[in-house]
């Protein structure tokens, strides 16, 4: 059963792109990741599916009913955390908390102190006293307190030390083996990587691909830079695997996709003075992978 299907989903802001015939669906029970660089059209696709914003056309089913002419009622079943969390600043925590929770008529008060301590919040100070990162952290208490069956986050690490994203990747882990769908929208690949089972990727406001995170993993190109103590060639630097060589005077950059220890042998003949080898943003993934593909 698919707890959400979008289908061919636009929103047009006059001239300019919004999103456009947007497709894919989420099955129950999964984490499923949404995925592109800043500005390709995250959270307008999310906004749009929870009738905070209305498409331009298109149609959104979230638990079989239609997102807009039934959204009250959906949005009761839904944890959502936006990129960007704002609140009532001379508020304390703990009242904007059982507030929120007041809307879904439901005894939160223990499932709110549960979370607080897991998530390291302090209840009792006033909103506006928050870092960034301790106003994320009551976003997601927030958007969990009623322990609802379908989870939306858009960007949700923002502002969160690694050790507190680990217990929130945590958190989530145990919502979805209770049960909980969850929708993971993210430009950071790695976190997507570590949840999800599938992912839509969208670039530019259209969706390019939905993939198994297993066949993303098998195309994923690592990001090197060589330094060397002498100006190399490109034409110096030829090995298996290795793709959009760029050299400037002693410095290479590549992508490179293969064993990485064919790759350190061959840097080991090389006179270097450094090297850096990283994950690459989406959108050299994304330049590679489906220039590849075409």
């Amino acid at each position: 059963m698919n707890v959400i299907e979008i289908r061919n989903l636009t929103k047009t802001y006059g001239s300019s792109r919004g999103i456009e015939d947007v497709s894919f669906s989420v099955e129950q029970g999964e984490i499923f990741g949404f995925i592109g660089p800043n500005g390709a059209g995250k959270s307008t696709t999310l906004r749009s599916m929870l009738s905070i914003i209305y498409p331009t056309s298109g149609s959104v089913s979230i638990f079989g009913m239609d997102a807009v002419k039934q959204s009250a009622e959906i949005k009761k079943q839904i944890g959502y955390l936006p990129s960007e969390v704002f609140y009532y600043d001379n508020m304390r925590v703990k009242d904007l908390l059982h507030y929120s929770a007041s809307f879904y008529k439901k005894g939160c008060r223990e499932r709110i102190q549960q979370l607080a301590e897991r998530m390291n919040l302090d209840l009792n100070k006033k909103i506006d006293d928050l870092s960034y990162g301790n106003r994320k952290k009551v976003g997601i208490v927030q958007g969990l307190l009623h322990e609802p069956k379908l989870i939306i986050l858009d960007e949700p690490t923002g502002g969160l030390d690694p050790l507190m994203q680990q217990t929130f990747f945590d958190l989530l882990k145990e919502e979805n083996e209770k049960g909980a769908t969850i929708l993971f929208s993210s430009h950071i690949l790695s976190e997507v990587q570590k949840m999800c089972d599938r992912v839509a990727i969208i670039k530019e406001g259209r969706i390019i691909a939905v993939e198994k995170i297993s066949t993303l993993q098998e195309n994923n190109h690592k990001k090197v830079r060589v330094e060397t103590l002498m100006p190399v060639e490109a034409g110096e630097f030829q090995l298996s695997g290795v793709a959009n060589v760029t050299v400037e005077e002693n410095v290479i950059h590549f992508l490179y996709s293969g064993d990485i220890n064919v790759l350190l042998n061959k840097l080991a003949g090389m006179n270097l003075a450094n090297v850096w080898i990283e994950e690459p943003d989406l959108e050299e993934i994304f330049l590679h992978y489906y220039e590849k593909e075409a």
